[in-house]
């Protein structure tokens, strides 16, 4: 083994490491007795492991319900992103319109604005509309979908308008002069070819939605049975000792449907990290 790959190697270990301690003493905490996980020594190990935390967690009367509400908003801000990058992209890329390049540039200074900065105004944006368009408005998981979908839709877009210019036309009028039509071509031809990059896409929408705090605090005032999972860990956080086991336990929990999602999207997300179309 060469000098620099042995240096590659030891960083790319270095770097594993430092990002998967916070994990294992997430997961050690939450598997430690209350005594232990106050105690002034500190260990890399627990001398009594227990699962009173988790019981204690999927006990209570609203982890499901909060459960459900993350995956509600989660599973359609990635479908309904998809669905409306997908069709944008291919608008963006294929059609030629007056003020493109300036509605290509809005989606990056979009995505550069701080979300912090735009909470407030979107809180009376969301107020205003639930007014006329029900299911949308405060103390609503509509709200939520709403907001997210805002906010990871330009940078789909963006992303997905490399995937599409990727694929050649001639594909497309190949297909067309076989008989296709432009929706046939628009979801048998260049759907498909283009799916990798939808799935990374869909990482990012899935892991922004699901671990939102700042709008669902902000946006679900008084209706506690739609609080989603990340909004829910204040219940934890108590004016005299705070119940570390139990939030340890929770974003355990929390963690486990992002691991699950990124493994049953691995081979596509490396594919549409390397591209759409190979030659």
């Amino acid at each position: 083994m060469s000098r620099s790959r042995l240096v590659a190697n030891t960083v790319a270990v270095a770097a594993a490491v430092v990002t998967l301690f916070p994990i294992y003493w997430m997961v050690l905490s939450a598997i430690k007795p209350p005594g232990e996980i106050q105690s002034l020594e500190t260990r890399p190990w627990t001398l009594a492991p227990t699962l009173d935390n988790f019981t204690r967690i999927l006990g209570g009367e609203s982890f499901d319900r909060y459960l459900l509400n993350s995956v509600v908003v989660t599973l359609s801000v990635v479908a309904l992103s998809a669905l409306v990058a997908f069709l944008a992209a291919v608008a963006v890329t294929r059609f030629r319109f007056r003020l493109r390049t300036t509605v290509l540039i809005m989606f990056l200074i979009a995505q550069m604005v701080p979300i912090e900065a735009l909470t407030i105004p979107l809180f009376f944006l969301v107020r205003d509309l639930g007014a006329v368009v029900p299911g949308v408005g405060l103390n609503t998981l509509g709200s939520l979908v709403l907001v997210q979908l805002a906010f990871s839709l330009p940078f789909a877009i963006w992303m997905l308008r490399g995937f599409v210019a990727a694929v050649p036309e001639s594909i497309e009028e190949a297909a067309m002069i076989d008989g296709a039509g432009r929706a046939t071509v628009l979801w048998r031809v260049l759907f498909p070819l283009v799916a990798p990059g939808l799935v990374a896409t869909s990482v990012f929408s899935f892991i922004t939605a699901w671990n939102d705090f700042i709008f669902a605090k902000t946006f679900i005032i008084s209706a506690t049975e739609n609080q989603t999972l990340p909004s829910a860990l204040l219940v934890f956080f108590k004016p005299d000792e705070n119940d570390w086991g139990g939030i340890m336990a929770a974003s355990t929990l929390m963690t486990i449907p992002v691991l699950i999602f990124f493994v049953a999207v691995q081979r596509r997300l490396v594919a549409g990290l390397g591209g759409a179309v190979k030659d």
